[in-house]
């Protein structure tokens, strides 16, 4: 039986059952929402899709929409639903918190901080135990940077082109995105260098990423060595003898990125990068903000899936699976360089948050969803690349575990992207199907995939489905 849904579109996927029942939503009608929202909300938090969304509830990896509608979440809030919407777990251990205290500030102890920075510091390897707790990632980038700084006494930091960091003053030099820039100094001390990416940039091969699926660039290289990684690195060593003093503060990266469409670099290179910018006296950042937690599958933190331990760790977005909460983890060395004088923050480390983020570490072990996330995400990979094989406009399928990116083309030669309003419609017709995916990249023409780590294989049969029929429906309208 078809399913028919409010538009045009129909597919014959048939949605995953789901036995949870909504609440009757019962505030304002959707016409009053939208026009408070251009009144009072500033313009600037801008909404996907032409007709917005209204979502009134959550559950595991379902949204429910005003008048009930239910959709699949591939995106879980940019990355950050890590155990699911509303995970029983969590909400139980958050509302007997929010009955007991809610805030003393760092002036006193309370019993969550410690237990917290005791169960969290226990899942990094050594020499990296001591944590700083913040309210978002772009303060935790904000603060390695800092941190950095003070404790090299050098000033310069690299971050790769097509890298996000955060939005605040400080972190808009690193974020490296053009369209998050404002036409404001910022950056001082900021250099970005050539992104490795594989798909995209001048060299790339087949046997280059660590993923399930590799790119459909072709390599002639033979076991263990990688042209592309060579390349790349002398690109990252031109940055370093040419746009930095020949002492830096550090260099900072996301194991895979995240809002450029999850791009993946060559195996080696953070190894060999790390090595270089140590050797100026710089320390290495690993931006865990969107695949920290299990999400990449095979390893906890996305630096591990690299062969390296960095010196600063910034984590955020599933830390508390939809809680403002943040971290910069680092060496008792660097942390204290921070203690030479005054660093408050008031929010930081707050009992709830605490409380929040040991329920989610609980319910990632007692969930298997590390694991879960590398079965299901491999699986999901490799369906997804069927459809690179099938259609032409699939240009790159790449990832790990439930990190996924499907970059859209004109055609897989020339790999330039597909126009927005070609991309638009696919996206909205999947939307109209009952499947929520983000958009990233520089031109925004890669498809985000990453959902809350609970999804399952039949979730992921529905979704493939769902892509494939609003892609079927992309070639009849261009012909």
């Amino acid at each position: 039986r078809q399913q028919k849904w409010k538009s045009s579109v129909s597919t014959r996927a048939k949605m995953p059952p789901c036995d949870f029942v909504p609440e009757k939503y019962e505030s304002y009608p959707y016409e009053r929402m939208q026009k408070i929202r251009e009144q009072n909300i500033s313009p600037s938090l801008r909404m996907y899709y032409k007709k917005p969304l209204l979502l009134h509830q959550g559950h595991m990896q379902w949204l429910f929409d005003y008048e009930g509608q239910r959709y699949l979440d591939l995106f879980a809030g940019i990355v950050t639903v890590s155990v699911g919407h509303c995970h029983p777990k969590v909400t139980i251990a958050t509302q007997k918190q929010l009955a007991r205290l809610w805030h003393t500030t760092n002036i006193y102890m309370h019993p969550s901080i410690q237990e917290y920075a005791e169960k969290l510091t226990s899942l990094l390897p050594d020499p990296l135990k001591v944590v700083y707790l913040t309210n978002s990632g772009s303060e935790a980038n904000d603060l390695a940077m800092f941190m950095a700084r003070l404790y090299t006494r050098n000033f310069d930091i690299i971050s790769f082109r097509g890298a996000y960091h955060g939005g605040s003053p400080y972190t808009l030099g690193l974020t490296s995105i053009g369209p998050y820039k404002h036409g404001l100094a910022n950056g001082f001390g900021c250099s970005t260098t050539m992104l490795p990416d594989v798909f995209r940039g001048p060299w790339g091969g087949s046997h280059c990423r660590d993923s399930p699926v590799q790119t459909v660039r072709k390599c002639s290289c033979s076991e263990g060595e990688c042209h592309a990684n060579d390349q790349y690195i002398e690109q990252f060593k031109d940055t370093l003898n040419t746009s930095v003093p020949k002492t830096i503060a550090g260099f900072i990266a996301e194991p895979i990125q995240g809002v450029n469409g999850a791009v993946q670099y060559p195996r080696s290179f953070l190894k060999e990068a790390y090595q270089l910018v140590r050797e100026r006296g710089g320390v290495c950042i690993s931006d865990e903000v969107q695949t920290g937690f299990g999400r990449t599958g095979s390893h906890f933190w996305g630096f591990q899936t690299h062969d390296v331990v960095p010196d600063i760790v910034t984590l955020a977005k599933g830390i508390g699976n939809g809680f403002p909460m943040a971290a910069v983890v680092t060496t008792k060395e660097i942390a204290s360089s921070l203690a030479q004088n005054l660093h408050f923050n008031t929010f930081g480390g707050s009992p709830l948050a605490c409380v929040v983020g040991a329920a989610v570490l609980d319910a990632i072990e007692e969930d298997g969803l590390q694991k879960n996330s590398e079965d299901v995400g491999t699986y999901m990979l490799l369906e997804l690349a069927k459809l690179r094989d099938k259609f032409e406009i699939v240009g790159d399928v790449r990832g790990k575990g439930l990190m996924i990116g499907v970059e859209m083309v004109t055609d897989k030669d020339s790999r330039h992207p597909l126009p927005a309003e070609e991309i638009n419609q696919i996206w909205e017709d999947c939307k109209d199907m009952g499947v929520l995916i983000g958009r990233g990249g520089l031109y925004s023409q890669t498809f985000r995939i990453k959902p809350p780590m609970c999804i399952t294989k039949k979730d992921v049969d529905f979704a493939v489905e769902v892509l494939h029929s609003a892609l079927q429906r992309h070639m009849e309208r261009a012909a």
